[in-house]
């Protein structure tokens, strides 16, 4: 980087840090201070490209239209549960890789370029295949870009904590789910605005973009200064992953985390219930671009306040996000089964899923920057892995227990995921403080 744009950054991270001096460091090392503005700005640009990418494959959108638009659509149920339990699964092995190598970049660069070239995969079982052999193409994609994010998601984590300092984490997650929001808005309504049905050769298009995002997002990545960490000896990664699920029997706090964080579940697994009463309810084509715009927009609006409350107490920010969660999720439930599911305002469901939106926006950044927060060193990595992987299983399980719920209702499952997220808040109230001022 050359010596004004390293001054640019310098004075940019100085004025989103709030701070006169934008080199001090906590909880890093000092020859990593010097980094800090440069690394801050490459993260947070290749989070906002990611993001995006994100937006052009979601599952619960434009996958699933394209499984039902080439006559795949019993496919459709595996899109979400593959998504986020395939990158969370396998995550104590990869953990147990990542935690022996001392520069940790380049497994991010890889998963990176992994989930590009599996979304490129989908495009291509979309244009020359049909039917359930396209669908299965996808699906296997999918797999594969799963297990690529884990790499990723594995590796940010330890990437960050080594990089950016303690108290400036949180309002890096926030500007980058801030930006991304916003320019999701934007392409959302610029590429399905009163579009009608594209056709398959347009979201074949959108995936080779998105794919073209992950790839330009891995190359930023690539360019983080990142100073060598501890290593964890050379090990079978196997065998040392099963060595770390001992850390749910001897490390209370981290147990108590990770059992607030399943009950935080509900806060995602409840919105494509309310898309689902607000069909039963309505016949407006538009609701489903209105949800859409809803969830960045919520995003947008809210991310960059959380990560700056992160950074005073990740644990309040949790604790908020779970109240409003939980309660938004009580209050549709009980007014869908006094009034019925199909009474009410067109409005009522979009703008419930935009406040729901905005809660699981808190609870996805305050978990983030409390696990980030409360270890060191191959810590970091070890909680990481081990809650991810355990989360994923347990996505799975709750996922299973929900679709039997809704087989009575799905008022029903929105009140028992508000009875879920309700025990989540309370339990976070239970956790310790981890953010150092």
């Amino acid at each position: 980087m050359s010596s004004k744009s390293s001054n640019t950054a310098e004075q940019l991270y100085a004025l989103i840090a709030n701070e006169e001096d934008a080199r001090v460091c906590k909880d890093i090392p000092d020859e990593a201070c010097r980094e800090v503005p440069r690394n801050f700005f490459l993260i947070l640009a290749s989070n906002v490209l990611t993001k995006l990418g994100d937006l052009l494959i979601s599952p619960k959108t434009v996958l699933a239209w394209l499984l039902s638009a080439i006559g795949a659509p019993a496919l459709v149920a595996w899109l979400v549960p593959i998504r986020e339990s395939g990158s969370m699964v396998p995550q104590m092995v990869i953990g147990a890789w990542v935690r022996r190598k001392p520069i940790r970049k380049w497994f991010w660069t890889m998963g990176s370029f992994g989930q590009a070239l599996s979304v490129v995969a989908m495009a291509a079982s979309v244009w020359f295949l049909e039917g359930y052999a396209a669908g299965g193409g996808v699906i296997a994609a999918l797999i594969a870009f799963s297990l690529a994010r884990g790499f990723c998601s594995v590796s940010m984590k330890d990437v960050q904590g080594k990089c950016i300092p303690k108290t400036r984490r949180g309002r890096l997650s926030g500007l980058a789910t801030t930006i991304g929001g916003t320019i999701t808005v934007l392409l959302a309504a610029l590429l399905f605005w009163d579009r009608g049905d594209p056709g398959i050769a347009f979201y074949a298009v959108l995936l080779i973009l998105a794919a073209m995002l992950w790839v330009i997002a891995g190359f930023l990545f690539a360019g983080i200064q990142e100073h060598q960490g501890e290593t964890g000896g050379g090990g079978n990664a196997i065998t040392d992953a099963l060595k770390s699920l001992s850390l749910l029997r001897d490390d209370a706090p981290f147990r108590h985390f990770v059992i607030t964080r399943a009950l935080l579940l509900c806060s995602a697994l409840a919105s494509p219930y309310f898309v689902v009463l607000a069909q039963k309810g309505a016949d407006n084509g538009w609701l489903l671009g209105t949800f859409v715009l809803a969830s960045s927009l919520a995003s947008s609006v809210s991310a960059s306040i959380w990560g700056w409350m992160a950074d005073t107490s990740s644990r309040r920010v949790m604790i908020r996000g779970a109240a409003i969660a939980s309660s938004v999720c009580l209050m549709v439930g009980l007014i869908a089964l006094v009034t019925g599911e199909q009474s009410g305002s067109v409005w009522f469901y979009p703008i419930a899923f935009f406040v729901l939106s905005i809660a699981h926006a808190g609870v996805r950044l305050g978990r983030k920057t409390y696990l980030v927060d409360m270890a060191g060193g191959n810590k970091r990595t070890d909680y990481t892995a081990v809650s991810n992987t355990v989360i994923g299983f347990l996505l799975l399980v709750t996922g299973g227990f929900t679709a039997l719920i809704s087989m009575i209702s799905d008022v029903a499952v929105i009140l028992t995921l508000g009875l879920m997220g309700m025990a989540g808040t309370l339990s976070a109230v239970r956790l310790k403080e981890v953010t150092e001022n």
